[in-house]
């Protein structure tokens, strides 16, 4: 199974770039299942049911999110009936929408789990803990034949524990958050594919996705001041591509790179 996962999408520019490229990327990379991170998508600032939808209908077939899944209000309703959209598994029990889903297409059954570091980020419960409740509950070749999951997280040190933690027992782990895609790509030793930052779809003209000259004032300064806006050039779509074998197990991971100043990746 071939299976695409894009880091984190970064304003309306690469939004644009993911709904209009994602029917061709679909056919030309021959993906069988296709997760994005979207929890930046609106204004850079959290995702909406509008711009969901859309990414649904261009081929997605998974949503997960991060510390701004809220930031748009409206989405506290949305998340309660769509099961593609998934918020960090180690919120509360009792926050609304769900932190992973099992979806079935003609090679089985693909989970997909979203879960929060903690290290600079929002106080949650313990991500590995969170993560070995799930892996106890649903295992490779048994009743899954895929298990992804995206720790979005702040340190590469708690991600790459994350992935040998979980390595031999999903297919990959992907860090996202970070906004910059890591060159570690690699399967690990027990056949889990790893990266610790899957990189952004955004404009890399940019401080991390955002507009230059704000967020270079604030450093500069030190003083408070206006709002960061998504930088509107032309976006890099960063991500990796796995290729699953019969066991769930990853064979292969690459980088995905298309368009804008990072583009290196190569049509198979």
């Amino acid at each position: 199974m071939r299976i695409l996962f894009l880091g984190d999408i970064v304003g309306r520019s690469a939004r644009d770039s993911v709904i209009k490229k994602m029917p061709d990327i679909r056919r030309d990379y021959s993906l069988d299942f296709v997760i994005v991170n979207g929890e930046n998508a609106a204004g850079g600032f959290g995702i909406t049911e509008d711009i969901c939808e859309k990414l649904f209908s261009s081929g997605v077939d998974c949503i997960t999110t991060g510390n701004h899944v809220w930031d748009q209000r409206e989405l506290l309703k949305y998340i309660d009936n769509e099961n593609r959209l998934l918020r960090p598994i180690n919120f509360p029990s009792e926050t609304p929408g769900k932190g992973l889903n099992i979806y079935n297409n003609q090679f089985g059954r693909i989970l997909v789990v979203n879960v929060m570091g903690r290290l600079f980020m929002e106080s949650l419960d313990d991500p590995f803990s969170a993560i070995e409740k799930v892996l106890s509950e649903n295992h490779l070749g048994e009743n899954c034949e895929a298990i992804i999951i995206d720790i979005h997280a702040e340190t590469t040190s708690e991600k790459t524990a994350m992935g040998h933690f979980c390595d031999g027992k999903v297919s990959l782990v992907v860090g996202t958050h970070t906004h910059i895609p890591t060159a570690d790509y690699q399967i690990l030793p027990y056949g889990t594919a790893y990266q610790t930052d899957a990189g952004m779809c955004g404009d890399y003209d940019s401080v991390i996705g955002m507009e230059k000259t704000e967020p270079i004032r604030r450093f500069v300064e030190k003083t408070p001041g206006g709002r960061f806006n998504p930088a509107q050039g032309d976006p890099t779509l960063c991500g990796v591509i796995i290729e699953t074998s019969s066991d769930g197990l990853s064979e292969s991971i690459e980088p995905f790179r298309v368009g804008g100043i990072l583009s290196q990746t190569k049509k198979q």
